[in-house]
């Protein structure tokens, strides 16, 4: 029958493909959901990774960079290196090393063919036996009379214990220690020894506190494997900050000797005197020295 081209009145006719456009099957449609959600997780891991990845580089950048603490950093020479071997035929001198230590500048004395004792009063500075000269125990400033135990050649010049630490020179041994009581006072004064108190500032390695809290010019007798030598400081620091620099030196035992403007000499290699502190000419006569002289 021939297709009527004509449309009537009461006709609707659907123009194009007559046949319905196929939808997708439930199934297939859960696919693609299922697959776009994997697609868009499998996003997300990748990007977290990546993300963990960065902040795990990152955390190991600044552990890897973040300052630490300087050791102690010794300029002249390594600390295990300050004394110097000598012959023992050379003429006594004072051998003298700069060395920083925890940013404190310091001067290390380190005597050598010459034996310590103490001394009281005013110093001969002709004296060319002398190759290092510092103020040993404290002066009161009311009675102007040795502070703590003191003997000297045997005798006692001054008992107490207003210190606890000590240094003894005995039949040519040199002892730095701490302690409220030592035997060592009374071998002094039956042995025709030394022995005087000051402030502890390193016992057996150990930092020991000390009340003054100001800042000055200080100086030490210290005991560094065995070997005995003076240190001062070469700008005003408190006593924990010289006591704490010490203690990193390598000093085994510390004691104080009398510091700021106090005045000595130190005798080098070549015979020239290098003067530190100020030269007072009223001190009071019981001033007491350690005192190094050539063999």
């Amino acid at each position: 029958m021939k297709e009527d081209k004509e449309i009537r009145d009461d006709e609707i006719r659907i123009i194009g493909n007559e046949s319905p456009t196929p939808q997708p099957s439930a199934r297939r449609l859960w696919r693609w959901v299922a697959g776009g959600l994997a697609a868009v997780v499998l996003i997300i891991v990748l990007v977290l990774a990546v993300r963990s990845g960065r902040e795990a580089a990152q955390s190991d950048a600044e552990t890897y960079f973040d300052p630490q603490p300087a050791p102690p950093v010794t300029e002249v020479r390594a600390p295990q290196q300050l004394g110097q071997a000598v012959d023992s035929l050379v003429r006594g001198f004072t051998e003298m090393r700069d060395t920083t230590i925890n940013d404190i500048p310091l001067r290390i004395y380190i005597p050598h063919n010459a034996e310590m004792a103490l001394h009281v009063g005013r110093l001969d500075k002709c004296d060319t036996t002398i190759v290092y000269a510092a103020q040993a125990a404290d002066i009161r400033r009311d009675n102007r009379k040795i502070v703590g135990a003191f003997v000297l050649k045997g005798e006692p010049l001054a008992w107490g214990l207003s210190k606890k630490g000590y240094c003894a020179i005995i039949d040519g041994k040199i002892t730095v220690g701490v302690a409220a009581n030592s035997p060592l006072f009374e071998e002094a004064t039956e042995r025709d020894g030394y022995f005087f108190r000051q402030y502890a500032l390193v016992d057996n390695g150990q930092l020991v506190e000390n009340e003054p809290k100001n800042k000055s010019i200080r100086r030490s007798l210290c005991d560094r494997n065995g070997e005995i030598m003076m240190i001062e400081t070469l700008s005003a620091e408190s006593f924990h900050d010289f006591a704490q620099a010490l203690v990193d030196l390598g000093a085994d035992h510390a004691i104080y000797l009398v510091g700021s403007t106090s005045y000595g000499w130190a005798v080098d290699g070549e015979g020239v005197r290098h003067e530190f502190g100020v030269e007072n000419p009223r001190m009071p006569r019981n001033t007491s020295y350690i005192v190094w002289r050539r063999e």
